[in-house]
Formats: C-alpha cells, structure tokens, sequence
C-alpha cells in the first residue's frame, strides 16, 4: 500500500510539473523589391518577394492564406482584422485577381500542407515550421475598389496606408495568419535614397476623385479572391479613341445558373471607349477591374462568387467611370453539392485528445482505482482474519 501511494503521489506531481507545449511564434512577413526592403515603384509595377514565418501549418487543413496588396483602415490596433470582426470594403481593401494558378500575380494562395485544395495554390505551402515564400505584382500606387455599399472608391497609397495583407483562405478565419506588412512608394531615381511624404489617415476618396496609375480593385467577400484586373497603367478616356455614341450600355452573363464559389464570364457594350469600368456583384460582395473598355466601347471579364455568397437570384452591375453609363443583369447563384458534402462529413470527424495532459489524466485515473481496489481488498482480509470462529454442534474442547 505505500508503495501505491507513493507511485500514485509522483503521478500527481508529475500532472501539476509538467510544462504546457510551447506556443508557436508570431507571424512575421518580410517584403523585398529590387529597390530594397518593403519598396515599390510609383510609376511602374513591381514584383517583390513575400517571405512569412511563424505561421500556423495545419497539415491537411482546408484552404491556407491569401496573400493580397492593399489597404488597411488601422493598422497600429489591428481592427482591420477579419478576426476582430474587420470586413473588406469598410476596413480593407486589396487588388483582386483570379483564384486560377496562372492569374495575373496581384493575389496568391498559399496552402497548408496536404490540403483538398493545394491543387489551385499558386504560392507554394506552408512549411510545418509556418514558412513559406512567394512572389507578388503591385500595379502601382493607386487602385479602384468597390466598399460595402457598392460605390467605387480610388485608393492613394501615396497618402493612405498600404501594404501586403495576410488573411486565412477560403473563408477561414485565423487570426493567427493575419498581418499587415506596409509597402512604401518612391521613383526608381530616389529607391535607394527612400525619399517619401509619410502617408496620411484616412479612407479611400471617391472614383474620379484621383487619378489612377495602377491597375486593379479591392472588394469581395471580406476572404476571397473577387475577379480579374487588368496589370499596368491605364490609358486616360481623353487620349483613347473617339467617345462611343450615346446609347445605353448592355451587360450579358455566359450563363443564368452560376455555382456558389465559382467564377460569372461576362460581356459589356456601350461605354466609352478607353474609359475604366468597374463590375460589383450585389451591394460591394465582389467587384473586378477597373477594366478598360475597348475602341467600341467593349468589355469583358470574370468576377469570383465569394465562398459564403448566398444561393438565389443576384445582381451584377458594370459602371462606366468616365461616362457614367451603367448596366445590370440578374442571374441565380446555387449551392455546390459537392462541398456542402464535404463540409458535412468533415463536421462529423473526432476531436483527437492524445495531448500530454489526457494522458496524465489516464495515468492518475488508473492509479486512483488501482488505489481504490487494493484497499477494498486489504479491508476484507483483516476482517476474515480478525471474524470469531463458532464450535460445531457436539464438537468436544
């Protein structure tokens, strides 16, 4: 018996000694140009290097993070964060591309190791220490994004704050992925000096406001990819071709039924030609371009539905920036039943409880019955040894 109470003792004591498992480091992110660390040039795009670290791997998660360009409300308390409740359009915007592997370079999806969908990343996966590395276009300074309400809004980053966002793919939000890393603009003549006006405060203004030289718009679903843009410098409506004739614009769909999750083809006319026109999916739930109408006054593109979109009857809408024309079409968006299975099946999976403290718990649990049974037997020993014992009938002494 002391020797059970002794193991049952270094049990205990091993249950409260023993150290929790270290906690994974911050996410960091490391941007490099040609230029240097963290700089982009104001007149031309630039591709610089991504490096993070300190990142969550989960091997055989779904999805992974985004990797986007963009802009940030307040980056200094982290509120833009879609895990602090941070939506796109009201608190961050980014250039939105496709989800294909071969887009145009403005969005990359990097993996988690084993994933279902490692298949469609485009910027590798993610170590199981929690690095990776990856490349990414900047258009320019300047971009068009469409904010919640729907309204195009021009973002300076030579006066707001700009830089590389990091986000949980997919729809999933992960707050242990999310950074902000802020990107710098300057000329090619002054990258090495750094000579910059500090940006300032504040939101993105309205579409016309400022002129861009950027290509490309923020928008969607607050964690998806949201369509196409068109890279470099776009050609102002004054210097393309002679204005289209007044006539309304029209806007055509590939097709009325579009999968939740998958991409909407379209074709615009009727605007100005070389004018920017910007596409929005609802009131600002995906938005593509600016893209640039062509010398009879034609557009076409793809818009990304958001993962979460809900199935039913949806609108999208082309605006004309310069002209101020505008067309709109409905279409039905249905859900994928292949995911909506998967999703089901993955709901159902155990949670695995192998950690150092459920097996303590096991230890101790056996232990203390053990403990239990040695002593009930102990106690019906002494009390047989210690029980009187009565002479037979007709036994003599």
């Amino acid at each position: 018996m002391r020797r059970l109470a002794a193991l049952l003792g270094l049990a205990l004591v091993a249950a409260v000694v023993l150290p929790a498992a270290p906690a994974s480091a911050a996410a960091r992110v490391t941007v490099t140009s040609k230029a240097g660390s963290a700089i982009a040039d104001s007149t031309y795009s630039t591709t610089v290097t991504v490096r993070g670290s300190g990142f969550q791997s989960v091997k055989g998660g779904f999805g992974g993070i985004y990797v986007f360009f963009g802009w940030v409300d307040d980056p200094s308390s982290g509120s833009w964060r879609p895990s602090r409740g941070g939506v796109t359009g009201d608190d961050y915007l980014y250039v939105p591309d496709s989800e294909s592997k071969d887009n145009q370079g403005f969005q990359r999806f990097v993996a988690f190791p084993g994933s279902s969908t490692e298949s469609s990343a485009n910027g590798g996966e993610i170590s199981a220490s929690g690095s990776w590395k990856t490349t990414l276009v900047i258009p320019g300074p300047t971009f068009q994004a469409a904010d919640r309400s729907g309204k195009v809004r021009t973002v300076d980053c030579r006066e707001l704050t700009c830089g590389v966002l990091t986000i949980g793919a997919h729809g999933v939000t992960n707050k242990n992925n999310e950074t902000f890393t802020r990107v710098r603009f300057t000329t090619t003549k002054d990258a090495t000096s750094g000579a910059q006006a500090a940006p300032t405060k504040g939101a993105p203004s309205a579409a016309g406001t400022s002129a861009g030289t950027g290509a490309g718009a923020g928008g969607g679903s607050g964690d998806a990819p949201t369509g196409a843009a068109s890279p470099g410098a776009q050609p102002s409506p004054s210097s393309s071709a002679a204005a289209a004739p007044d006539v309304p614009a029209t806007l055509g769909v590939s097709q009325d039924q579009v999968v939740v999750g998958r991409v909407l083809s379209f074709t615009g006319q009727g605007f100005q030609p070389g004018e920017q026109v910007v596409g929005t999916l609802g009131a600002g739930l995906a938005a593509v371009g600016p893209l640039t109408a062509g010398a009879q006054g034609e557009v076409a593109g793809v818009v990304q539905l958001p993962a979460d979109l809900r199935p039913g009857t949806q609108a999208f809408t082309l605006d004309g920036a310069a002209s101020g024309r505008s067309a709109a079409v409905e279409f039905t968006a249905i859900a994928d039943p292949v995911s909506a299975a998967a999703a089901a099946n993955a709901s159902t999976q155990p949670v695995s409880s192998s950690s150092p403290w459920a097996v303590v718990v096991g230890v101790v649990a056996l232990l203390l019955l053990a403990f239990v049974v040695a002593s009930f037997t102990s106690a019906r020993r002494r009390r047989r040894r210690r029980r009187p014992t009565t002479p037979r009938p007709g036994a003599t002494a």
